[in-house]
């Protein structure tokens, strides 16, 4: 057996050999070796394509458009000051209540200074984004960002760092307008937002968590998104809703498309943790140049107004109110002596165009008119009983509107006191004011909102139409008196109105 098993070996062994002899003399060409190699990874690159304006294809690469926009990004640093009245308990501090002169009577003088007193909370400070959109040095950003600021830091991408101005501010946009003084600046061009499609390409430039400088890309994911983000009365939700990653502190930057103009305003962000999850949101590049220009010429915004309270039309009304469309916007109501009222709009019809472009939300109609100044036309495509009708309404203006560039340029908005204002407040006339935004009498006086102007220059104040009329025949410095109704007394401001 094992003499079988040693020939069995001995034969395989011996074929081996032969077949390796075999091969290396009759298939081997002379002088060459047998190498094998292992490749890891094969040599090509692969790589995305999107079309160009013309249709063709390109590789997508956003190398050379986030060089090109990023020096027209800065970072914002804003302190606020602590409201008077915030105090910070310090600790060891076991009775806030009382001071150290009653511990002294009770306790002796060597307790004196053991109780240190309340100290004053420290300012605010607050970092976001902004967007160089002029040579000469403005920038645009967020309300938000600067809002209660008395001090603002720009940090250029260079690094070099300003003092800013506030020019102007809209609440209702969440859009703020800043002035430096420098030079060699690289400033973002506006682009018609109404062109931006869904799915396009964008890029978010901003400085998340003081992280300057950093561009993120995504598309387009939806327009004309309302979030109720924004409180005020008439505000303008109407945003471009982008999957870019957005994160705290990208606030007022900029959203630019592969060409680098810039689409919109980032603004905020939908998220159960406040930080990024998905959803980003910028306001129009359209309601952001004419509220720019609006603030850079006036002060404030220049809006012209319908005059109607509205509501979206959706398949559960129409069939309530037995409408021949599933979609627009229902007028509910017509305010007296309207722009719409006078234009012949009336409750029940259904706007479902503006200027031609079709809407199918309310916050696409108020986006359309928000581009208008009061005096300015606006066509209205209308369903009335089942037809389409076309009207045009002249816009009218809100309380600084129709005092501008007078108030506007002084910076408040005054409103007409009813009787029994005036009789409850014990006086014969006056105008209040009502809002105090950044302007003249901001940096120059302490008005506070709520003030009742009485006398200007010691002459009565009527109306605020008449204040509007002595205000334009007036150079120079002025006085004004008036009242607050939370304050004893009379208060009396004076401030210029040259310069």
């Amino acid at each position: 057996m094992k003499r079988n098993i040693a020939l069995t070996a001995l034969t395989a062994f011996a074929v081996s050999v032969l077949t390796m002899f075999g091969y290396v003399h009759f298939f081997m060409p002379d002088g060459e070796t047998v190498r094998i190699e292992h490749v890891d990874a094969t040599p090509s690159q692969p790589t995305l394509f999107t079309k160009n304006n013309a249709g063709n294809f390109e590789p997508l690469d956003f190398s050379a458009v986030a060089e090109r926009v990023i020096d027209g990004v800065v970072h914002i640093r804003s302190t606020v000051p602590a409201q008077a009245g915030q105090y910070r308990q310090p600790q060891g501090q076991p009775f806030p209540f009382f001071d150290d002169d009653i511990f002294e009577r009770f306790f002796g003088p060597q307790y004196r200074g053991q109780v240190p007193r309340q100290r004053e909370m420290p300012p605010k400070v607050g970092s976001g984004s902004g967007v160089i959109i002029d040579e000469s040095g403005y920038i645009v950003t967020n309300n938000h960002v600067v809002n209660g600021a008395t001090d603002l830091e720009v940090t250029l991408n260079d690094n070099r760092s300003l003092k800013a101005e506030l020019v102007g501010v809209d609440p209702t946009t969440d859009i703020a307008v800043l002035k430096i003084e420098a030079e060699q600046l690289t400033p973002l061009s506006f682009i018609n937002s109404d062109e931006v499609n869904v799915g396009q390409w964008v890029l978010a430039i901003g400085n998340p968590f003081n992280l300057n400088s950093t561009v993120t890309a995504g598309i387009v994911s939806a327009k004309a998104r309302n979030i109720n983000i924004l409180r005020e009365q008439y505000a303008v939700e109407s945003f471009i809703q982008t999957d870019a990653a957005i994160n705290p502190g990208n606030s007022g930057g900029a959203l630019v498309d592969l060409q680098g103009g810039l689409v919109g305003i980032n603004t905020a962000i939908a998220s159960p943790t406040g930080a990024y999850s998905g959803y980003g949101f910028a306001v129009p590049s359209n309601i952001v140049k004419k509220v720019v220009e609006d603030l850079i010429e006036y002060g404030s915004v220049q809006r012209g107004y319908l005059g109607v309270m509205i509501r979206d039309v959706n398949s559960q009304l129409a069939k309530e109110r037995k409408l021949s469309v599933n979609a627009g916007v229902l007028v509910d109501s017509v305010m007296s002596k309207s722009a719409a009222g006078a234009a012949g709009v009336v409750p029940g019809d259904v706007v479902i165009a503006v200027d031609g472009q079709r809407i199918q939300q309310s916050n696409e109609l108020q986006e359309r008119v928000a581009r208008k100044r009061p005096g300015d036309d606006v066509v209205l495509t209308l369903v009335r009983d089942g037809r389409e009708r076309d009207v045009r309404v002249k816009l009218n203006g809100d309380t600084g509107s129709e005092l501008a560039p007078v108030l506007a340029k002084l910076g408040i908005r005054a409103d007409d006191l009813d009787a029994s204002e005036i009789e409850a407040l014990g006086i014969r006339q006056g105008v209040r004011v009502s809002e105090v935004l950044p302007g003249r009498i901001r940096r120059e006086t302490g008005i506070r909102e709520g003030f009742v102007i009485t006398h200007l220059d010691r002459e009565a104040v009527k109306d605020k139409a008449h204040l509007v009329d002595l205000l334009k025949r007036k150079s120079g410095g002025v006085m004004i008196e008036g009242i607050y109704p939370d304050r004893p007394g009379k208060h009396y401001y004076a401030f210029g109105l040259e310069g």
